[in-house]
């Protein structure tokens, strides 16, 4: 995966989990959430191929209850409003 792919992976990766309420970065500078988990999150969203559909729907959703069904990371992010 190439450096742009990732800056984009991560950029969509937080802000899905913004939408929802999670700040990510404090999720794991607090111990909630490691690094690595962090990563695996990123190198998921990288691989699902639907970064335009995330890119749209964060644009027209700037908050939101739940994450749309099609985000491959949507248990693990709505498992830490929790």
């Amino acid at each position: 995966m190439d450096i742009t792919q990732q800056s984009v992976a991560y950029g969509l990766t937080r802000g899905m989990a913004r939408s929802v309420g999670v700040n990510l970065i404090g999720a794991v500078t607090e111990g909630w959430y490691s690094r690595r988990e962090l990563e695996t999150l990123v190198d998921r969203c990288a691989a699902c191929g639907f970064s335009a559909l995330c890119s749209a729907w964060l644009a027209a959703t700037p908050r939101a209850a739940t994450l749309p069904a099609y985000c491959a990371n949507k248990a693990e992010i709505e498992v830490l409003r929790l």
